[in-house]
């Protein structure tokens, strides 16, 4: 499992979630098996979104489509503020710890 991870300043939460939901069919075309939208307690100008996917080549390749068909576009991303921080991750595995 991979999990695109992405961090961004906002401008309005409200906003924010309109257009993040219009983008539930690409998510789940994408192979999105789960999400989560955190916020910190204080800064409502921030969000947190966790996407889990089978593989990596999936984040992958979401974060190309958010990167050229979302981010880059502002009518897409009406509420984003300054550039988002991302990465892709992957669980660790401690083999030690199977044996305890």
């Amino acid at each position: 499992m991979a999990t695109l991870h992405i961090e961004h300043a906002i401008t309005d939460l409200k906003t924010w979630l309109s257009a993040f939901n219009g983008f539930a069919a690409a998510r789940h075309n994408a192979g999105v098996r789960s999400e989560r939208v955190l916020q910190p307690v204080d800064d409502p100008h921030y969000i947190v979104v966790d996407l889990d996917f089978g593989a990596v080549d999936e984040a992958t390749a979401f974060l190309r489509f958010l990167e050229e068909q979302v981010w880059a576009i502002p009518e897409n991303a009406p509420a984003l503020a300054g550039a988002p921080n991302t990465m892709i991750l992957e669980e660790v595995s401690d083999p030690l710890s199977a044996r305890r």
